[in-house]
């Protein structure tokens, strides 16, 4: 069943919100730590990130928030969007009162390396295992680009990349429209960790 991708948006405090029939996505900031570390407790999630290893508090407080600070940028989206479900009995869909299942990423390719694409997008994801199987990986992804696409005139290219045993999220890519480029070393781990890239032209 095909679900409608964005209802309407609005904006507040200078952040974007973008809903569905189901959910709820926005710019995640510096203040969603305890997001980060509920989302990254399950091993199952960090299967193909750590090899299952828990991140711990200090490891978002001291590595990954200050890597988001790095390339946050509400203006052209970059950065971490959280999605959210919406609570059956929430009929106003406020989203302190929904569940929060997981991110999109968005921000240009090779980022931390010396040669940053910026005409070329990242994106990536991580959701809990309760929304795994159900669209919400996806449905997010494409609501995320759609905005991002109808916003910012610089974009040239969508590009994923991920563990080549992590058929779930490769399975996304091709649900975005991604196709198979090569397999490249991890732009940000050392020791010649091998990802195959999707892209695709926007």
């Amino acid at each position: 069943m095909m679900i409608p991708l964005v209802d309407y948006k609005w904006i507040f405090a200078g952040m974007t919100t973008l809903k569905t029939d189901r959910l709820v996505i926005s710019p995640m900031t510096l203040d969603d730590a305890e997001l980060l570390f509920e989302l990254d407790q399950d091993p199952m999630v960090m299967r193909y990130i750590s090899c299952g290893r828990k991140t711990t508090r200090d490891e978002i407080d001291n590595v990954f928030l200050p890597r988001l600070a790095k390339y946050l940028n509400l203006e052209k989206g970059w950065g971490i969007w959280k999605v959210f479900v919406y609570s059956v009995e929430n009929s106003q869909h406020a989203i302190e009162d929904d569940l929060f299942v997981g991110w999109i990423l968005i921000r240009p390719m090779n980022y931390f390396t010396e040669k940053p694409e910026f005409n070329n997008l990242e994106i990536g994801w991580r959701f809990k295992q309760s929304a795994w199987g159900k669209g919400i990986a996806t449905e997010s992804a494409r609501v995320v680009v759609d905005h991002l696409v109808n916003t910012q005139v610089d974009i040239k290219y969508l590009s994923a990349i991920a563990d080549e045993q992590n058929l779930a999220s490769i399975n996304i890519m091709k649900k975005l429209g991604m196709k198979f480029i090569k397999k490249i070393s991890h732009p940000d781990v050392a020791d010649d960790v091998e990802v195959v890239l999707y892209s695709r032209t926007l």
